[in-house]
């Protein structure tokens, strides 16, 4: 396999460090209620300070060794729904639908080139609200292998208490399975080629860099 270069900053602690702020405010939050000897407000820090340590959690994950032309899950959750598109460009639409209980963590799907990044600030409704589409805050990356197989992806906020954090800017060269941002409960979308062979199903459960969705058939 080609080596890439990864311009992105490595983290390898057990906690993401865009959790390390909502963690020490937590924690501060439980020291000072139980200086104050109010154990009912000192039960809920305790409670978050857990729940924000379970969120950001960083495990390590071991690379698959996949193909050059292969596609994994770049995050955490189920697959909910397939969709075949009549779309010069794009042939298929695959969702991730991810919760609080998924790792938070995104990670590069593909060797690849990153050809474009977009964030856009917005609301984070629900995904049952009929406007969340238009206006839930959500991000536009578009990946370019060595022979110019074309991924795009869409990650987009359902109700969550953090903003999108992608880390990367365009031309950066990538590692499959290299860490670039955080997204805490929401909805992943990949648009895939014609000439992508899909490995999964609606309903499977995904694993951001373990999970095979499929190979290009150049």
């Amino acid at each position: 396999m080609q080596k890439w270069l990864i311009k992105m900053k490595t983290n390898l602690l057990p906690i993401a460090k865009e959790g390390l702020r909502y963690i020490c405010c937590a924690i501060c939050f439980f020291v000072v209620f139980g200086l104050l000897d109010l154990d009912f407000l000192q039960f809920f820090a305790f409670i978050a300070t857990i729940f924000f340590i379970f969120v950001f959690r960083n495990p390590e994950r071991e690379i698959s060794n996949f193909q050059d032309s292969s596609v994994v899950a770049p995050c955490d959750g189920v697959i909910s729904s397939i969709e075949e598109l009549k779309d010069d460009e794009y042939a298929y639409k695959v969702e991730i639908d991810g919760s609080f209980f998924n790792v938070s963590l995104l990670r590069v799907p593909l060797v690849s080139t990153l050809e474009k990044v977009e964030v856009l600030r917005g609301a984070r409704v629900s995904k049952f609200n009929a406007l969340h589409v238009e206006i839930n805050e959500n991000a536009t990356l578009v990946f370019k292998d060595k022979d110019e197989n074309t991924l795009k992806v869409t990650h987009r906020l359902k109700q969550s208490f953090k903003p999108l954090d992608i880390e990367m800017i365009p031309s950066q060269q990538l590692n499959q399975g290299a860490r670039y941002g955080v997204m805490v409960n929401g909805i992943t979308t990949l648009y895939l080629p014609k000439n992508f062979r899909l490995n999964v199903s609606v309903g499977a459960e995904v694993n951001a860099s373990q999970t095979l969705i499929g190979y290009f058939t150049n």
